[in-house]
């Protein structure tokens, strides 16, 4: 029976419950708990059983059961309420048309690309981190009424379901999905109603064809290629089979699908909606930055631009987010790969895969240091106009790690800035606590997860109350799964009666779950072993720890710490204390940042890109213990958990690992547990719940998605798309000149010359606030002087002759001499100590987003 071929045939519904079909294909359900109480009440049992899958529920339920429901007018009310429900927010302003209604000048549309989105585990289309994000993305967007569509891939095995062999070793399988069995439909054509196909040239004459399905997530569409169709070939169909599997050949024929036919696919669903192609791209990391040269391809082909031209009209439109705070973690493929599939037919310049494009242009993009290498990121930042890292310290390391790009800049110059990553509230809060902040701020704030601060009003014992029922539930399901992963490993019912003693629903909850890459740490808390099997066994103030994770596939050493994990939580005298819960996803992840005490952090700062893990935790109360990485560095106030001191700068990393696990054992021991543990005569802890209740007023506003998306319309997207205007009004006349521009400023740059520079007016013992007179004599090699801009430099003098703490102010041009061009400035001294200064000449036009941004700079020779 192993040749044996699934499909999933969907239930007929009787026509009183027709509704039933969209309530179950609108992923809105996944967090709306009134509906998912709809489908509860169908058959409990079985709701259950599914895993909570409203698609799958109504494939299974018996149809004698949806005949009586057709019959239960209860049932029917709540049922037509919530469709009513659902058809209000779908078509009801929201914020982004009353900020649209105020005059507010927005993008009429924006295309998301992802590798990955986690939007509910009945699709389970991410791995870990950027793809949970890539669902709140759409999520939070679908709630605030951004036009936005998401675009991705359909892996037709997921990431992989994880298991544990007997020794405690990481074990993958790979599930088959039918996309007939989840909540889909497919992207047809408007006239015939037959699939629509995308079409992605291969080499050799072969081509990579695939179909489109469609994921509602509330108002957001969320578009998924899929390329396991019977009109491609064995290879082939495997392209969309496993997310982040197979060999960078591979990867690439993902890349360029997700890229190239992603944009096809955008251009189909917006054809047969009736809809205007989005004004603003988005690239969330490197992966689909394909697209770019695709509509670079689209611009040539279609509207006679040549490819600086199209370039100048792509990057205006597109933004580019970078997740990853080290080089190593960029996707890089040799060169030659690059060129083997974009070549064209005869092995010339001219792109079989995108005709009218060169393929030397294509491969320049994605240039770096070592020309044998083409890199993902760096394609992105140059097809990007505006780049973003993913929290105030990432850019921070984002500027530093891409500041090859802008030689002659300062890292803190790059022009790369930061939106903090946010998570989706009414998906990661507990129903409890949405239940007291509606009653405290509103539904309609809610909604759009806003007035967290209100919940200063709630009583010290209702917050308590409320983390020990959410702590009974984690207990609850972790001696479920514990229970199921024995059984799995091979046990027998005989040996697990202790399974039902695991965990303790009054002891104090710590939680680290997460991706299994070396940075995180996931084995520093064993650093010492008995030091943490006394906090475990602490007879007075015990600590309980739950620990989860995926390593990938491909990586044995991270596979190895968790094998470590596992062999010291089997132990028979600490095994009720601490648990790894194998297949970490978003159904586990639910119960772990609901009930959890406190979130464990300690990555290797600052290789911790955002995390938002302790995000979802701080929503429902929990209270960090961190190093102070990713978000955490910038929100962590004293008040609402703690901050692991790091050994930043230690070279020995056995040593730095010694220091922190030391610091993190000692802050559990002299501050976490008295807190939790110093109980009144109530039993309330008072000291612990008032970080509780300032964590959720503090953060809860800080940490939600619905902020992060404000903040990317704001800051992102309605500048990329009033540049897209500009540039493409009267026939992309704004793109002709900013090509032009450009390719002169490229030919000129090197006969810019500072020749000269004086200054003149300070007193005989400067002080702060002094006037000083700057005067210089630049050549402009040809360029115009409105061409460029000329800027003052001043700053401290460092040990090495550099300058830091810099200001610089613009200098005004006031003729010319034979020296060159004339400019000068009077400023103020705005330092002490030993102050340096300098001029510099810069590019300047009014379609650059920054004077930085081609990269380019004059200063006094030597």
């Amino acid at each position: 029976m192993k040749a044996l071929r699934r499909f999933t045939v969907r239930a007929h519904l009787p026509a009183r419950l027709s509704a039933l079909g969209q309530l179950s294909t609108n992923l809105r359900w996944s967090w709306h708990p009134p509906t998912q109480d709809l489908f509860a009440r169908i058959d409990p049992e079985l709701w259950s059983l599914v895993r909570h899958d409203p698609v799958r529920m109504l494939g299974e339920v018996a149809p004698g059961r949806l005949d009586e429901l057709a019959g239960d007018e209860d049932f029917v009310a709540e049922l037509d309420r919530l469709e009513a429900d659902l058809g209000d927010y779908l078509d009801r302003p929201r914020w982004y048309q009353n900020q649209q209604a105020k005059g507010v000048d927005l993008a009429s549309g924006i295309a998301y690309f992802s590798m990955e989105f986690g939007v509910t585990e009945v699709l389970p289309n991410y791995s870990g981190g950027l793809g949970i994000l890539a669902g709140d993305h759409l999520k939070a967007a679908s709630d605030l009424g951004v036009p936005l569509i998401g675009v991705g891939l359909l892996y037709r095995s997921g990431y992989f379901r994880q298991s544990l062999t007997a020794d405690g070793w990481q074990a993958e399988h790979y599930p088959s999905l039918d996309p007939q069995g989840l909540p889909l439909r497919l992207l047809t054509e408007p006239e015939s109603g037959a699939a629509v196909l995308l079409h992605v040239a291969m080499p050799g004459d072969r081509v990579l064809r695939a179909r489109v399905w469609i994921a509602q997530v509330g108002r957001v569409p969320l578009l998924l290629l899929d390329s396991d169709i019977a009109e491609n070939d064995a290879e082939l169909r495997g392209v969309t089979d496993r997310l982040y599997g197979g060999d960078q050949d591979h990867r690439i024929k993902q890349e360029i699908l997700a890229g190239i036919g992603g944009v096809r696919a955008v251009r189909a669903y917006t054809r047969s909606m009736g809809l205007a192609d989005p004004e603003v791209f988005h690239m969330n990391e490197g992966h689909a930055g394909f697209l770019g040269a695709e509509r670079i391809r689209e611009l040539v082909t279609g509207t006679g631009l040549d490819f600086d031209e199209a370039l100048a009209a792509v990057r205006a439109a597109t933004v580019f987010t970078t997740h990853t705070p080290v080089p190593a973690g960029i996707d890089r493929f040799p060169l030659d790969l690059v060129r083997h599939y974009f070549a064209g037919r005869d092995g010339g310049n001219d792109s079989a895969l995108l005709p009218g494009v060169g393929v030397d242009r294509i491969l320049a993009l994605g240039g770096e240091a070592d020309p044998s290498v083409f890199n993902m990121a760096h394609m992105g930042l140059r097809l990007g106009q505006r780049a973003n890292g993913v929290s105030r310290l990432h850019g921070i390391v984002s500027r530093d790690m891409f500041n090859g790009l802008w030689p002659g800049f300062d890292a803190d110059e790059v022009p790369i800035g930061s939106v903090t990553n946010g998570v989706h509230a009414p998906t990661w809060a507990a129903r409890e606590w949405m239940d007291l902040a509606r009653r405290a701020v509103g539904p309609e704030l809610v909604e759009e997860a806003r007035g967290w601060e209100q919940l200063q009003d709630i009583g010290a014992d209702e917050l308590w109350a409320t983390r020990n029922a959410l702590r009974a539930q984690l207990v609850d399901e972790v001696r479920r799964r514990v229970r199921a992963s024995w059984v799995e490993r091979g046990a027998t019912e005989a040996e697990l009666g202790w399974t039902a003693e695991v965990f303790d629903p009054n002891v104090l909850t710590v939680g680290f779950a997460r991706r299994v890459p070396t940075y995180k740490r996931l084995t520093l808390m064993l650093r010492d072993p008995q030091r943490l099997r006394a906090l475990l066994l602490d007879e007075e103030r015990p600590v309980q720890l739950v620990v989860a994770g995926k390593s990938h596939p491909a990586d044995e050493g991270g596979k190895a710490l968790i094998q470590q994990v596992v062999r010291f939580a089997d132990e028979y005298d600490v095994r009720h204390r601490i648990v790894f819960l194998p297949d970490y996803d978003m159904s586990m992840a639910r119960y772990l940042y609901w009930g959890c005490d406190v979130w464990l952090n300690n990555p290797l700062r600052p290789l911790e890109a955002c995390g938002t893990s302790g995000m979802k935790s701080a929503l429902n109360g929990g209270l960090n213990l961190s190093i102070r990485d990713g978000w955490w560095d910038e929100m962590f106030d004293g008040e609402n958990g703690w901050a692991i001191p790091t050994a930043d700068g230690v070279q020995d990393e056995t040593r730095r690992d010694d220091l922190e696990a030391n610091a993190m054992y000692d802050l559990l021991e002299q501050s976490v547990l008295p807190k939790f543990y110093g109980r009144g005569a109530d039993g309330v802890p008072v000291r612990w719940v008032e970080m509780v209740r300032h964590t959720l007023q503090t953060l809860g506003p800080k940490v939600l998605a619905s902020r992060m998306v404000r903040d990317y319309v704001v800051e992102l997207y309605a500048p990329a798309a009033a540049a897209a205007r500009t540039v493409v009004a009267d026939g992309y006349a704004g793109a002709k000149r900013l090509a032009l521009y450009r390719a002169q400023v490229a030919a000129k740059w090197p006969g810019v010359q500072v020749v000269q520079v004086d200054s003149s007016g300070l007193p005989d013992t400067p002080v702060i606030g002094a006037e000083l007179t700057l005067r210089t004599y630049v050549r402009l090699g040809g360029l115009d002087a409105s061409e460029v801009t000329v800027q003052a430099v001043l700053g401290r003098v460092g040990p090495e002759e550099d300058l830091t703490d810099v200001v610089t102010v613009p200098m005004t041009h006031v003729g010319s001499d034979e020296l060159g061009e004339e400019y000068v400035v009077d400023t103020v001294l705005p330092l002490s100590g030993a102050v340096g200064y300098t001029v510099r000449v810069l590019p300047h036009h009014e379609l650059l987003a920054g004077d930085a941004e081609l990269g380019l700079v004059a200063t006094p020779a030597g």
